[in-house]
């Protein structure tokens, strides 16, 4: 029985943190230990670049469990705790202070870092990412002390920023070396939305805008010079290029991380004692049918309570469908599946309504939405793609086809 083993958590993000609560749920009566380099109690991250950002939620109000939760539940929390190294030999988990861990089973959930963007000047004070608290509050006051900010990257974090930046006054300038924002990440029709949209909030877009240095005096960032000889001031700088995975700690210990640590369908890496869960985990997706790393609470916690079934003597291999979600200005996207699969789209609504829906196909079968101010499509869509609906592409473009009586015939 595992039951009476230790087992040693390192990261308390969504993934972390719920892995320690579903182990006690799942009946894990050995020792849990849950470290975290974060000095503050663990707190949720994807309201940073929204809610807090807007002073429409306070840290007391994104902590993921209270202090008592932690006490209650046998969970010895190490905040501040910085790991070091992982003795895989001697099954024990190196601290900088120099205490020694041991555990039985050891869990990365360590997350991502910003990707590090190698340009002249990057290193200019008033160069900022958003990746924890401190980023986020430092972000905020700027906020209110400022006149104009230059953000690199159209993903969702520097977007759901810009809207935040450009709706409070600032003069905001959104640079993008690709063609598209979010390019990555959705189809074509909610890029162009988006794109067309964040003008609308009073931002300037530009797209396949390469960035050549970030400029400066006296230290400190002053604007941005694109590649073509353009210049653009600014009192700050947002840079959003993207996560790298937090493997450090892991690639060190000789585990096998080709981009994150990769794991198997139980979340266990080529040492038997040592798992990965959430942003770190590069895993094999049932419905990617690839290798991938995901980077969503859905998926941090999904992956957790797994391998807290895994832990607890009842295999569990990681199936579930990926879904995400992005508040930008008055708009929220909801995404479920995955659209880089879909080799067809259509759209369902009408884009200047403000709510419509993009459905993708990938040789006649749905594999993925994405809605826009439209939650019913979002729910119905969780319901269909994984009970293989035979829904067509015509079906999904006509708003007077019955979504709802579809999803309740397929289960």
């Amino acid at each position: 029985m595992l039951e009476d083993r230790t087992i040693v958590i390192v990261g308390a993000g969504h993934a972390g943190v719920q892995l320690a609560a579903s182990l006690r749920e799942e009946g894990h009566e050995g020792r849990i230990t849950l470290v975290s380099d974060d000095p503050r109690l663990p707190y949720q991250r994807p309201p940073l670049s929204k809610a807090f950002m807007k002073r429409e939620a306070e840290a007391d109000a994104l902590i993921l469990r209270g202090p008592g939760f932690y006490e209650q539940k046998r969970i010895d929390l190490r905040l501040g705790a910085t790991a070091r190294s992982i003795d895989r030999a001697a099954k024990r988990l190196i601290l900088a202070s120099g205490e020694s861990i041991p555990y039985s089973r050891l869990v990365l959930a360590t997350g991502g870092l910003a990707r590090p963007f190698k340009v002249p000047g990057a290193e200019f004070a008033g160069v900022h990412v958003l990746r924890d608290m401190g980023d986020a509050e430092a972000l905020r006051d700027r906020l209110e002390n400022s006149r104009g900010v230059v953000v690199i990257g159209a993903g969702f974090i520097g977007l759901e920023f810009a809207a935040v930046a450009a709706r409070s006054g600032l003069k905001t300038t959104i640079v993008e070396v690709a063609p598209r924002v979010m390019g990555r990440a959705v189809s074509p029709a909610i890029s162009d939305f988006y794109a067309g949209a964040h003008r609308g909030f009073g931002a300037e877009v530009l797209l396949g805008a390469g960035v050549a240095a970030i400029d400066g005096a006296d230290g400190k960032a002053r604007g941005v010079t694109l590649g073509d000889g353009r210049v653009l001031p600014a009192a700050f700088v947002v840079v959003g290029v993207g996560v790298v995975a937090r493997d450090g700690l892991a690639r060190e210990a000789g585990l096998d991380c080709p981009n994150g640590v990769r794991v198997d369908a139980l979340m266990t890496t080529n040492d038997p004692d040592i798992f990965a869960i959430g942003d770190v985990a590069l895993h094999p997706n049932a419905w990617g049918e690839r290798e991938m790393r995901l980077e969503s609470v859905q998926n941090a916690t999904d992956q957790a309570r797994a391998l807290a079934r895994t832990l607890t003597g009842k295999p569990t291999p990681y199936a579930a469908l990926p879904w995400f979600w992005s508040d930008q200005g008055d708009l929220k996207l909801q995404m479920v599946g995955l659209m880089d699969m879909a080799d067809t789209f259509v759209t369902r609504g009408d884009p200047a309504s403000r709510a419509f829906s993009v459905f993708g196909f990938r040789a006649g079968r749905l594999v993925g939405v994405e809605s826009v101010n439209k939650p019913a499509d979002h729910m119905i869509a969780r319901k269909l793609i994984p009970a293989g609906a035979a829904l067509t592409p015509v079906q999904a473009a006509d708003t007077g086809f019955d979504l709802k009586a579809l999803a309740k015939a397929a289960g």
